[in-house]
């Protein structure tokens, strides 16, 4: 394969790669698409959101929920403030955990989810990639390719030259920066952004530093990318369509210390996370036993020990999990870190603390997540 060359040329295999991996492509800049043309996507440059394509997937998705509940759940989706990330967080989890939204009913109004993506079906949304995508801002802006998911704008991506030595990957993450301050109504709806010169390729999000900034290198979590660029890596193992949904939906998390940080997951942590929770998943129906995780140090084993249980409790019944350590200060740093991060597990975690705390926390049936010590399991283990 030869090397790439120009940003032309990146953004054509961009384009390239995501048609082969099922994206419809439609280039930006053809008149037919722009507003006022006979095929435009939208009524004009203000509007990022497609909303034609937004409204057939709502009402595919939710066939039967009322219109009026389904123009309620957009509007709520449409709904913004001043405040980029909070807005962007709220948004995520519509898109996570579905949009509560009243529906009349013969008994008074009770609430219903309208949900904006077919977690259970992937093919049943609709995956659109959209080159010299012009936003009107201060100053207009016309972002390199733009994903859509049921014509919701949440994958940017930046391409430079490989040729220029000056125009690297990182002048592409500066100039993010720059439109997320120029273009803000965009990157509300974003859930990654990705940074590229055809050949290097590094996702990250709207908060991400520079070091945040990964790459995906692989494509079936079995073996690396090879021969390819990471480009091609980043496009069939990280977009492809089932994963991108599963990744939106249990492999982001809005992490609140002094300010609000969100992480996507890294490669090694979406497939470490997604393996262990198959071998659990196994393990019920089996021998009980489930496998184990060898972690690096520095390699982020708390997230993704939160991911893991955050899908754990979305698709089993209602477990019960406890954190075990061997250490106080590990125990509290564990539960310090897990309770920054309580979105995903859509549950606020507790902590033992003393061995009779721990006894009454485990007498519950089922549910919850609990931090202990190894030495609560032991008479003298009441600290």
């Amino acid at each position: 394969m030869k090397k790439l060359i120009t940003e032309a040329e990146a953004e054509d295999y961009f384009l390239l790669v995501l048609e082969q991996t099922g994206y419809e492509v439609i280039r930006g800049n053809n008149e037919d698409y722009l507003p006022e043309g006979k095929h435009a996507l939208r009524e004009d440059y203000r509007e990022v959101v497609i909303m034609d394509r937004l409204r057939n997937a709502i009402r595919k998705i939710n066939p039967n929920v009322p219109d009026y509940a389904r123009e309620d759940a957009i509007k709520k989706v449409k709904t913004e403030s001043q405040k980029l990330v909070a807005d962007n967080e709220n948004f995520h989890l519509m898109l996570a955990d579905g949009v509560d939204v009243p529906v009349k009913t013969g008994n008074g109004e009770r609430y219903e989810k309208v949900w904006l993506f077919d977690f259970k079906n992937p093919e049943n949304n609709d995956f659109l990639a959209v080159n010299q995508f012009t936003v009107k801002g201060n100053p207009n802006r016309r972002l390199d390719v733009v994903l859509f998911i049921n014509g919701l704008p949440l994958i940017v991506i930046e391409l430079k030259n490989a040729a220029d030595e000056s125009a690297t990957i990182w002048k592409a993450y500066e100039q993010l920066q720059t439109y997320k301050e120029e273009i803000p109504s965009l990157f509300r709806f974003n859930e990654i952004l990705i940074i590229s010169d055809g050949n290097q390729a590094r996702a990250g999000t709207i908060t991400s530093e520079k070091q945040r900034f990964l790459q995906w290198k692989t494509i079936d979590g079995k073996k690396p990318g090879g021969m390819f660029p990471e480009t091609h890596v980043l496009i069939r193992g990280l977009l492809q369509k089932s994963r991108i949904l599963d990744v939106i939906r249990n492999f982001i998390v809005f992490e609140k210390e002094k300010e609000v940080r969100k992480k996507l997951a890294a490669y090694h942590q979406y497939w470490a996370a997604s393996k262990a929770l198959k071998s659990t998943l196994n393990a019920r129906k089996g021998d009980k036993k489930a496998g184990v995780v060898w972690h690096t140090q520095g390699s982020g084993k708390s997230l993704t020990m939160i991911f893991y249980a955050g899908k754990l409790i979305r698709e089993s019944d209602n477990p019960t999990i406890v954190v075990l350590t061997d250490r106080n200060d590990l125990d509290g740093q564990l539960f310090d870190t897990f309770g920054r991060c309580q979105e995903v597990l859509r549950q606020k975690p507790v902590q033992a603390n003393s061995r009779k705390d721990l006894q009454k926390l485990l007498k519950v049936a089922s549910g919850g997540i609990v931090f202990t010590t190894i030495q609560k399991f032991f008479p003298e283990g009441d600290r």
